[in-house]
């Protein structure tokens, strides 16, 4: 396996695109510091963003995996354009004659796939780690490492990410319309949600239930927005007369979702690759 993933290292490591593509994608993470920074003043009222308790522990790991999550495109370019350019420059076909086969030759994607969402996954560990050590109001051990599950959510939210825009990248063989494609998909379920919400069942509840099988909607749901969350949007609804009754929490049963559309985009990866003439 190791030299399968060195393979694809060694390809990426003369792809300028994709170092400066990652780069910018860490960078962007690195701003959800400057947050902290934000303070809006009006007259005697003064308002610190980083006062409204969204670097605290727990809080922080639903947060900044969701802000983090928004980003992910970043890293879809670079695995889009890595799967175009074994067409373009035919690299595939060379490895293949090297002795390298089909289905080692995805495993080598998904290797970098895994790879990707770990270092990933890590960055943004760390990064919460330091904002909320600096800004929390609970330092407790138990309460720092509680809810990590959001963290594992978006490590398994990345595969599945990833993994897709692989599987889109074999299947259309070109990094602008692999990632048109992705745009069309994502804009076909939220037309199908609409279409079961208002037109065949006209109860969201049923469309939502459907909706949760749709895979982008799927990995969506792996981290639900975190911001009616807050103890200040919580008071200001409850003065309006709302109430936010929702579960926060990663559902099993979307992690299995997900997990079942990873496997499945990489086995029709897979699948393309073997009936496909290179």
């Amino acid at each position: 396996m190791l030299r399968l993933l060195n393979i694809e290292l060694q390809k990426l490591r003369y792809n300028r695109a994709a170092k400066v593509i990652s780069i910018i994608y860490f960078i962007l993470i690195t701003f959800i510091a400057l947050i902290s920074s934000i303070e809006f003043n009006f007259g005697d009222f003064h308002f610190r963003v980083a006062d409204q308790g969204i670097f605290n522990f727990p809080y922080i790991w639903h947060f900044n995996t969701y802000v983090a999550a928004i980003l992910k495109l970043f890293l879809a370019i670079v695995i889009v354009s890595m799967m175009s350019n074994e067409y373009s420059y035919r690299t595939l076909k060379q490895n293949l004659i090297d002795g390298l086969s089909k289905k080692e030759f995805v495993l080598s994607k998904f290797l970098t796939v895994l790879l990707f969402a770990g270092i990933s996954t890590v960055f943004i560990f760390l990064v919460s780690l330091i904002l909320g050590l600096s800004f929390s109001d609970y330092n407790e051990i138990g309460i720092i490492f509680s809810d990590m599950e959001y963290i594992g959510a978006y490590f398994i939210k990345l595969v599945a990410f990833f993994s897709f825009c692989l599987f889109l990248g074999v299947l259309v063989k070109r990094s602008a319309f692999a990632l048109g494609f992705l745009i069309v998909w994502q804009v076909i379920e939220w037309l199908l949600y609409g279409l079961m919400k208002w037109q065949f069942f006209k109860d969201t509840e049923i469309a939502d239930k459907i909706s949760q099988f749709f895979p982008l909607n799927a990995m969506a749901n792996l981290i639900k927005e975190p911001l009616s969350r807050l103890g200040a949007i919580q008071s200001a609804a409850n003065q309006l007369g709302e109430n936010f009754n929702k579960d926060y929490g990663v559902s099993w049963l979307n992690v299995l979702i997900v997990l079942v559309w990873t496997v499945l985009f990489i086995y029709w990866s897979y699948s393309i690759l073997k009936k496909r003439d290179l």
